[in-house]
């Protein structure tokens, strides 16, 4: 039953994805940019729906209290595509930074390009961390916007090694606004590369706010220290809980040094 649930959710998943793009299109594109997020934060509700009905993966999400007012960087763990739609539902107009080969796609660029999202050009990493910081400054001036990065550029699994990237450290520094780490485990039950999709609860909370100002060392040490603790307890609990999923090498690692057995 397992596969063939997760074949059904991926097969509903994309097709739905589709469907809503072209069905929604002549009201998102005629819509004020800020009534137009209604589309994608509607495609984000109905995917995890979805997810929960066909999968019978149920989305937990909680900490919306910490999330600040107005211009913010949101740090997410990136360990699965669940957290790349899961989140922005929750913020009033967030921002991402993307490969600028993503906007000639059709449908998808133009959906892209509608909401202001900020294309990168691959090269030079440190002038296009400039370009990135100008144009996101730009448009934190023009609206309170909350800017998604991952911290750790990409997916990586859960319990696996900390590999925090020095952008962020940099945006945190230009942008001078605070950042919300998040926590989540959600490899476990929507794994990378994988096409299975595993039965259970994601549970996901945003932590306390950093502010702004901190030293660049500071910061990166108290986002490190609050993601990972953070994590890991939400590692144990999915581990010793009802029903776990199965713990890939790296859960499993973790787990033993945090001297938590699992059978």
């Amino acid at each position: 039953m397992l596969h063939i649930r997760s074949l059904a959710f991926n097969f509903v998943f994309y097709a739905s994805l589709i469907f809503q793009m072209l069905f929604w299109s002549p009201y998102y594109f005629l819509s004020p940019r800020h009534r137009a997020w209604f589309v994608p934060k509607f495609w984000s509700r109905s995917s995890l729906w979805l997810y929960e009905k066909i999968a019978h993966t149920r989305s937990e999400i909680t900490g919306q209290e910490n999330l600040p007012e107005g211009s913010f960087i949101l740090a997410p763990k990136h360990q699965s595509f669940w957290d790349a739609i899961a989140f922005f539902p929750f913020l009033k107009d967030p921002l991402y930074i993307l490969k600028r080969e993503l906007t000639w796609i059709p449908f998808f660029g133009w959906y892209v390009l509608k909401m202001r999202m900020i294309p990168v050009d691959r090269g030079s990493r440190s002038k296009a961390l400039k370009a990135v910081s100008a144009a996101t400054r730009a448009e934190m001036a023009r609206n309170p916007r909350q800017l998604i990065i991952y911290p750790e550029g990409t997916r990586r699994a859960p319990g696996d090694v900390p590999n925090y990237k020095w952008g962020i450290v940099e945006l945190y520094t230009q942008l001078g606004v605070p950042v919300v780490p998040v926590a989540h485990v959600a490899g476990l039950y929507w794994p990378r590369r994988k096409f299975l999709r595993f039965p259970g609860t994601i549970k996901a909370r945003f932590l306390e706010p950093i502010p702004p100002g901190l030293d660049k060392e500071a910061f990166m040490s108290r986002l490190i220290a609050e993601t990972e603790a953070a994590c890991d307890a939400l590692l144990i609990e999915a581990a010793t809980g009802p029903n776990p999923p199965p713990m890939p090498p790296t859960a499993a690692r973790r787990l033993k040094e945090l001297g938590v057995s699992v059978p």
